[in-house]
Parts: structure tokens; sequence; C-alpha cells
């Protein structure tokens, strides 16, 4: 729901970096994975329940996946880098949750597994729906630089980096908050199927 204004506040800062790590011949594929191995650390920073420091690690990814697309625009969008780009977002926005599963198991365990469950619904009814846009030629108005279509929802990028950041802040009340946004995503997977059906339709 909000990517579209945070894209237009994050686009000026991305771009003057971007260009600074493309003439040191960095490209876009190894900001992914190294975007990713960064955000990686933040499972045993969770584990040991140093909620700031996987907090850093958090934000470092999420940076990253900003940097990355900023500098494929600049080299040039391929299949492959945003084949490789979503995957590795799918798998660090499950793994924030299994880190809080495993910092407190008995009570963070079934809002993680419920909160992954969302994630699965959200994942799948984007990318299936990004397929068959692709396949029709349906391009997004609003994502043109995108090398996926991207579904609007009222859960987007923004407000899973938000309920993160939360998490980390408000530890105690991871519960709470994992089942409330797990509910949110679970309108937006509803949406975007119901969306997305008549569309194709």
């Amino acid at each position: 729901m909000l990517d579209r204004y945070s894209i237009k506040l994050i686009r000026n800062p991305l771009s003057s970096t971007a260009k600074r790590l493309d003439t040191f011949g960095i490209r876009a594929n190894q900001i992914t994975v190294g975007g990713f191995i960064v955000g990686c650390f933040a499972l045993p920073a969770l584990y040991y329940q140093q909620f700031e420091l996987a907090l850093i690690f958090i934000l470092l990814n999420r940076i990253a996946d900003g940097l990355d697309g900023a500098l494929a625009r600049i080299q040039g969008i391929t299949d492959a880098g945003g084949f490789l780009d979503i995957s590795l977002d799918f798998l660090f926005y499950s793994l924030i949750p299994f880190g809080f599963a495993l910092a407190n198991p008995e009570q963070n365990a079934l809002a993680s597994a419920f909160l992954i469950f969302a994630f699965i619904g959200t994942g799948s009814s984007f990318l299936a729906f990004a397929v068959m846009a692709n396949k029709r030629g349906i391009e997004n108005p609003i994502y043109k630089n995108k090398s996926l279509y991207y579904m609007n929802g009222l859960t987007e990028g923004t407000e899973t980096i938000g309920c993160f950041v939360l998490f980390c802040l408000m530890p105690a009340h991871y519960s709470i908050i994992a089942y409330a946004f797990g509910f949110a995503c679970w309108f937006t997977t509803f949406t975007r199927i119901y969306s997305g059906y008549q569309t194709l339709k």
C-alpha cells in the first residue's frame, strides 16, 4: 500500500549511490547476494535475542535490496537478476519470523508459523499473477521499472519492513504484532486473488 510513496522518497539517494557503485564495477547481482548473506546474520542474532543487532542486519538487507534494483536499472535489468532478487527476498522474509520462533519457541512459534503461512499466500498470489501478466503482456503503470509485475496490496514491502522493525523494537509483543500483520497479509492475498482472477478472466 505504501510502496508507491516510499519508492519516491528513496529513489534519488539509491540512484546516486548506485551510480558510484557502478563506477567501481560492482554488479547488481553481487549486491543482491551480498545483501542476502548480511541479512542471514539476523537469524543467529535473533536466536540469541540480540534484537538491536538483528535490526541492523535487517535494515542493511533492505538497503541492499533497494540498491540492487537501482544498479540494475543502470546496468540493464535481466530476467536472471529479477529471479534471483525475488527468490532471496521471500527467503529473507520467512527467515525473520523463523528467527523469532527460535528466540522464544513457547511464546513465538505458533505466531511465526501463522505469519509464514500468510507470507505463502501473499507471495504465491503475487508471483502467480506476475507470470500470467507477463504471458499476456500486461504492464503495471505504477512500477514500470520492475522486472516483474508488482500487484498492489495492503501489505507490501514497506509494510513488511515496518513490521520487522516493530518486532525488533518490541520483542515482548512479537506474537500480537505477528498475528495482526498475518491477518493483514491474508486480506492482501484474498484481494489479490480476486482482482487477479477478474483481470485475467
